[in-house]
């Protein structure tokens, strides 16, 4: 068999890797890059149409949010998970279809002021219900047959409702060889979901290292820390607005909330606003509803054996359209606002941080894991000021963070994870983390007797009975630099082109009504110059000025780079 490493390889965004086996060619996940590129995703080797199927581990857009686009191109496999992260996907990859809709309207809607070219969305929301149909909902601990010699396991990995680790059994020939594939590997004792379900064989192992690096803070109180900070900033006159991923950490929310005001721990405020600002996160609180009680933690089946709904808040209100949202603000109430998207990459929490970033009173509390490069993680590090919608804002607000509120293990719960098998694998594939921290991770787990390496994307791997081996090294080139030298060689052709644009007006200018006499002497690329006369010789250069940052690629690239900050871009 082989395997290509193509997303998430040093780097913690747009997983992806392809196997070849049992004459099958399949995906685990196709995931969305989001925040800093660090790395850039090597594109799929073949045909969309030729890949057979793909398995999802979970339903968050960094391993789910190219599906729509694989679907556009061509491919009509089935596609597997389990039943609650099809249920996640239905909502997740339509809300995703609809920010690439928006932003490349509103991109055209720029464009046109400026003569740009019309963009279009890299895929739609026809293109994600098409994707949509192809899922096939698995449970939890079945063995199914995928092909001839590919069966699969998906066991509950207790990052997001749904979120797992996959088994695979390849047999090929007389030999059957178990990949596991960890997923986004889950903390413990989150609320509402179950612990990480740990495996014991396998010959292979592809695990992620989000957390390679370090451990959680000890984890406190949250109901008590987050109620502290409820108390404080109501009684300055505040809102909390928590940056919050839809899925998963609005609900956990919703759970201390509903024991805070139970409790009566904030006083003062009487029945205090909680409004959830998120279509998709009102959407996916539902699904969390409707789902099999037997995917939850003994404590919320307890509360649901008792009729206690873990995540009705009393004072939850709803913002559905744009209007509901805008009015949040004009209501100097101190309330909650939960919003997404939780790294503050897209949606309505940018308008949420516009109105209260500046004001001193209020508190910004983020609650999950910022990105390197992400508006969350440039508000964490102290930053002075961020730019919103083309508009400086300053950064007055409290800045917090609930520590040790991950839905991802950290080093010591990695460890725990790969500890488990009772067997080492024969190799452990460190990915999805940060460049250092899974070379890092890597010497962690040869210090523990583990062969283990971290792959770059585009490396390729076969297994077979000798073992593995590797056959491509990937690609080492960090995105910036290659970017940096593309502008720095289309500012030469740049300059190269002004300046013979510059030396052909002067020729003009000084031989002026005697065109005919200078023909001879005229370079061929510069006949249309020539014979359109001396005031388009210039307006050529003055146009060749004005596009300089449209027409030349490098400058185009960079200058979007640069703009990040005002458009949507699409998270985790």
């Amino acid at each position: 068999m082989k395997l290509t490493f193509l997303g998430a390889n040093h780097e913690v965004t747009g997983s992806c890797t392809m196997l070849e086996a049992a004459g099958q060619r399949f995906l685990i996940d196709y995931g969305m890059e989001q925040g800093k590129n660090v790395y850039e995703n090597q594109p799929l080797p073949v045909a969309p149409g030729e890949i057979d199927f793909v398995l999802i581990t979970h339903a968050h857009i960094d391993h789910t949010g190219l599906l729509p686009l694989l679907a556009h191109n061509g491919f009509r496999g089935r596609i597997y998970a389990t039943i609650p992260t099809v249920e996640l996907c239905g909502i997740m990859l339509r809300d995703s279809a609809h920010i690439q809709e928006f932003e490349a309207e509103w991109k055209n809607r720029k464009g046109k002021r400026s003569g740009a070219e019309p963009v279009e969305p890299m895929y739609t929301v026809q293109d994600a219900e098409a994707a949509c149909r192809l899922f096939r909902g698995v449970e939890y601990g079945k063995r199914i047959e995928l092909a001839p010699g590919i069966e699969a396991r998906f066991v509950d990995v207790g990052h997001l409702l749904g979120s797992a680790s996959i088994e695979l059994w390849i047999t090929e020939g007389s030999t059957t060889t178990k990949l596991v594939f960890s997923g986004d590997i889950g903390n413990l004792e989150q609320p509402i979901i179950k612990d990480p379900t740990y495996i014991q064989q396998a010959d292979y192992v592809f695990m992620e290292s989000t957390y390679g690096d370090r451990n959680h803070d000890p984890r406190p109180d949250y109901v008590a820390e987050l109620a502290k900070i409820l108390q404080r900033t109501f009684d300055r006159g505040g809102n909390v607005v928590v940056p919050s991923f839809a899925v998963g950490r609005t609900q956990e929310m919703l759970y201390f909330l509903r024991e805070i005001k139970e409790k009566g721990l904030v006083k003062g405020h009487g029945n205090f606003p909680v409004y959830i600002d998120s279509p998709l996160a009102t959407e996916a609180t539902r699904i969390f509803r409707d789902t099999d009680p037997d995917c939850f933690d003994a404590q919320t089946r307890a509360l649901l054996e008792k009729g206690i709904d873990p995540i009705n808040v009393p004072g939850l209100r709803i913002s559905v359209t744009s209007d509901d949202s805008r009015m949040i603000n004009t209501d100097r109430t101190p309330k909650v606002i939960l919003s997404a998207s939780g790294m503050c990459e897209a949606g309505r929490i940018r308008h949420h941080l516009k109105h209260n970033l500046w004001r001193p009173e209020c508190t910004i509390l983020f609650v999950g894991f910022q990105a390197v490069g992400t508006l969350g993680r440039t508000l964490i590090e102290g930053v002075d000021s961020v730019k919103l919608f083309g508009e400086p804002i300053e950064v007055k607000a409290e800045i917090c963070q609930l520590t040790g509120m991950s839905g991802h293990a950290d080093k010591d719960g990695l460890l725990r994870w790969v500890n488990a098998f009772t067997e080492k694998p024969r190799r452990v594939f460190v990915i999805h983390g940060e460049d250092e921290v899974e070379n890092r991770f890597v010497d962690t787990l040869t210090e523990q007797g583990f062969a283990a390496c971290a792959p770059y994307n585009g490396a390729q791997w076969a297994i077979g009975a000798e073992g593995a081996v590797c056959l491509q090294e990937g690609t080492k080139v960090r995105v910036e630099q290659r970017t940096g030298e593309g502008a720095n060689r289309a500012a030469t052709v740049f300059q190269r082109l002004l300046s013979a644009g510059k030396r052909l007006l002067r020729v003009i200018e000084h031989n002026e009504g005697g065109a005919n006499r200078i023909w001879p002497n005229l370079p061929t690329r510069s006949t249309l110059c020539a014979t359109n006369g001396t005031g388009n010789a210039a307006a050529f250069c003055s146009r060749a000025a004005r596009e300089k940052r449209s027409s030349v690629k490098g400058f185009r690239v960079h200058c979007t780079a640069e703009k990040r900050e005002e458009i949507f871009v699409k998270n985790r």
